[in-house]
C-alpha cells in the first residue's frame, strides 16, 4: 500500500470503526453527515450508487451499475481495471426497508454461498448512523474478504459516500438566486 493511501485510511479509521463481531462476521460504523434519506437514496438508486461506489485509489472504472431495489430483486455491478478483463459483483435484496434499511447477497462469491450485507440508516439530529455488516459464511472466507483489501475500500468508499451525500444535500437544498454555506 502506498504512503498517501495508507495515510487516507488512517485518516478514515478515526471515522469509521470496524468491528469483528464474530469469526464471520464484521461491522463497520460510520456517521454520515447528512439525512437518512439521502444516504439510503444514494445506496438504492444505480445513478447515484454510480456516483460514490468505487474506491477511487484502487484505478477501477465501474462499467455498468444495474440494481431493481426491492426485495427479491437483483443487482450487478461490473469493473475493470485498466485493459484488465470485466469483473462482475452481483446478488439479491433480501431486505428493503425505505430510509432505514437493506440486506443483500454477494453471490459472485462461489457456490458455497458469499456473504450478506445489512446496511442500516439511523438518522439522528441530521446526520445518519451507518452501521454495514458482512456475515460471511465461514472465518476462512471473512479472512480471505480482509486479505484481498475489502476493508481499506470499504474505507475509503464510506469517505466518498460522505462527500456525495454532502454535495447531494447542498444540490437539493439550494434555491435559485439564494447562498447557501455548501
Amino acid at each position: 500500500m502506498d504512503a498517501k493511501r495508507e495515510s487516507d485510511v488512517t485518516r478514515m479509521k478515526h471515522r469509521t470503526t470496524v468491528e469483528r463481531k464474530s469469526d464471520r462476521e464484521l461491522v463497520i460504523t460510520r456517521t454520515i453527515n447528512g439525512p437518512a434519506r439521502l444516504v439510503f437514496e444514494a445506496f438504492a438508486r444505480p445513478e447515484l450508487l454510480k456516483q460514490w461506489w468505487v474506491p477511487r485509489s484502487f484505478g477501477l472504472s465501474l462499467l455498468s451499475c444495474e440494481a431493481d431495489v426491492r426485495v427479491g430483486g437483483s443487482y450487478r455491478l461490473v469493473f475493470a481495471h485498466g485493459a484488465s478483463e470485466p469483473m462482475a459483483f452481483f446478488g439479491k435484496y433480501l431486505e428493503v426497508a425505505p430510509h432505514s434499511r437493506l440486506a443483500w447477497t454477494n453471490e459472485e462469491e462461489g457456490a458455497h454461498g458469499g456473504s450478506v450485507t445489512t446496511v442500516t440508516f439511523e438518522e439522528r439530529d441530521g446526520k445518519t448512523l451507518l452501521v454495514m455488516s458482512e456475515l460471511h459464511p465461514s472465518k476462512e472466507a471473512l479472512d480471505a474478504a480482509r486479505a484481498s483489501g475489502v476493508e481499506p475500500g470499504t474505507l475509503e468508499t464510506l469517505e466518498q459516500l460522505e462527500d456525495f451525500v454532502v454535495t447531494l444535500g447542498c444540490a437539493a437544498d439550494s434555491t435559485p438566486g439564494q447562498t447557501t454555506s455548501c
